[in-house]
């Protein structure tokens, strides 16, 4: 059981950190398809720091947690549940600063919940 859960939590870890550094890449590359007009209100004039900001911490959290997980460090829960954090905290803050704009966003939340309920179901000796 706790087998499937770390694995099922390091695939989940890794899946974010791909999807988050993948879209901060496009983002830095200049997002083309996406206009700069969703930003207007928000302090940013286009994407490059968000973007950055998705790259290094959000998928880089990710990808450490990830990489904890996998190699059962000591840490990896709490890496585990601050890459969570992070994530719900880039959504929130995305959705106030441009709104619901795809469905990637409800299902990114969600997997950042399932990866909240699976730390938790880990055990504290599981490592």
């Amino acid at each position: 059981m706790v087998r499937s859960i770390r694995y099922a939590l390091g695939i989940l870890l890794g899946i974010l950190a791909l999807n988050a550094i993948g879209g901060g890449y496009y983002g830095i590359s200049g997002a083309k398809d996406v206009p700069v007009a969703l930003l207007a209100g928000s302090p940013f004039k286009d994407y490059f720091i968000p973007s950055l900001f998705l790259f290094l911490v959000v998928g880089g959290s990710a990808f450490f947690a990830c990489i904890a997980v996998f190699r059962r460090l000591p840490f990896a829960k709490k890496a585990a549940f601050a890459s969570a954090t992070i994530l719900v905290l880039w959504l929130a803050v995305q959705v106030a600063i441009i709104g619901y704009m795809s469905w990637m966003q409800p299902v990114t939340a969600v997997v950042a919940l399932i990866i909240f309920f699976l730390t938790w179901k880990l055990p504290p000796d599981a490592y």
